[in-house]
């Protein structure tokens, strides 16, 4: 059965909207495909400032007191009195704890009654002598008995202070190892503390690098508990000798007394080798070589320049550079010279990305 000539007029329009669809969509396409193909490609740039061009020299370190003191007994003993805790503002002499001294103290009373004994003695044979009734042999014994009985009650009474901990110098109580009834043994230390002294931190530096550090050379600091403050210091000292297994060097930083930071942070510190006022700085990703590529006109163009310090995000450029240029900030290997390539603030690409 054949359509009818109507049925037939109705089905030819509808096939040729679809072939212009088709058609259309393929028009979009491949100019979309034209567009990304003949599109000069996109470079970041941005142009040169002036600012402050800064060498350092990066190592991480700890907070540490600049005097740290363990205090330990100097003859083991059962605690029985903690007067001391963590944090304790202490002067010298202070009792920190006490040890138990039950024995030595008998035995300090036992050596007092026979240098007593010694002594009654001593001055009655003396009299003797002088009488002429005793020999001078029998004074020199006495006298030699005393002596001894001195010495001896003497060396008891220091067994007996080495039972009780006092602060050797004013400072802080930075850490207590010790409950009471725990025994102690001779030269465990009990107390850390750290003297009346400004904070420091020890910070290791690589081997390559020590050569570029000196005393009195300028720190920033930071720090994790801090992550908003930077803090100033000092390299206080340099360690003559290194570790040759971590292959690297001692340095001490001080810090000013009224810092916030404390003892065991771990801290960031930049000593600064090398400072510049005024320089003509690019980032540090523009630099390819002694070189940089500029767009000018719509092109790439490579310039050789002069550096001067070298920073990790941002380096200095003495020569060769004007601060109008537009200088690529990640130059990619397959640029030419002379090729057309399309511009835009670094910052304008990083935004669309």
């Amino acid at each position: 059965m054949s359509a009818s000539p109507s049925e037939s007029k109705r089905v030819r329009p509808r096939r040729h909207l679809r072939w212009f669809v088709f058609a259309l969509v393929l028009v979009v396409a491949a100019a979309i495909v034209a567009f990304r193909f003949l599109r000069p490609p996109v470079v970041a740039v941005t142009t040169p400032e002036y600012g402050t061009a800064v060498r350092a020299v990066y190592a991480t370190g700890i907070v540490e007191p600049t005097v740290s003191i363990p205090i330990a007994p100097r003859a083991g003993g059962r605690i029985v009195q903690l007067l001391a805790e963590e944090g304790d503002r202490v002067t010298e002499g202070e009792v920190l704890a006490r040890l138990e001294d039950a024995d030595l103290r008998r035995t300090v009373e036992e050596l007092q009654a026979r240098e007593r004994y010694a002594r009654q003695t001593h001055n009655r044979v003396r009299e003797l002598v002088e009488r002429g009734v005793a020999a001078e042999v029998e004074l020199d014994r006495a006298l030699s008995d005393l002596q001894a009985a001195e010495a001896a009650t003497a060396r008891a009474r220091e067994q007996l202070d080495y039972m009780t901990l006092r602060a050797p110098a004013d400072g802080f109580i930075l850490r207590r190892d010790g409950e009471v009834g725990e025994y102690v043994a001779i030269n465990q230390p009990v107390f850390f503390m750290s003297a009346d002294a400004p904070l420091r931190i020890e910070a290791e530096v690589d081997e390559e690098d020590i050569p570029l550090v000196e005393v009195g050379q300028p720190v920033l600091v930071n720090a994790d508990a801090f992550p908003e403050r930077v803090f100033d210091g000092q390299v206080a000292e340099i360690t003559p000798k290194g570790d040759p297994v971590s292959r690297s060097y001692r340095v001490r930083v001080g810090l000013p007394e009224d810092t916030p930071l404390k003892v065991g942070m771990t801290a960031d510190t930049n000593i600064i080798v090398e400072r510049e006022e005024n320089a003509l700085l690019v980032p540090a990703t523009a630099l390819a070589g002694n070189s940089i590529w500029l767009v000018r006109d719509g092109a790439l163009h490579r310039q050789s320049v002069e550096v001067g310090i070298r920073g990790d995000e941002q380096v200095q450029i003495t020569a060769g550079l004007e601060t109008g240029d537009q200088v690529a900030v990640l130059p990619a290997e397959g640029f030419e010279a002379g090729q057309r390539v399309e511009a835009v603030g670094d910052k304008t690409l990083v935004d669309s990305m």
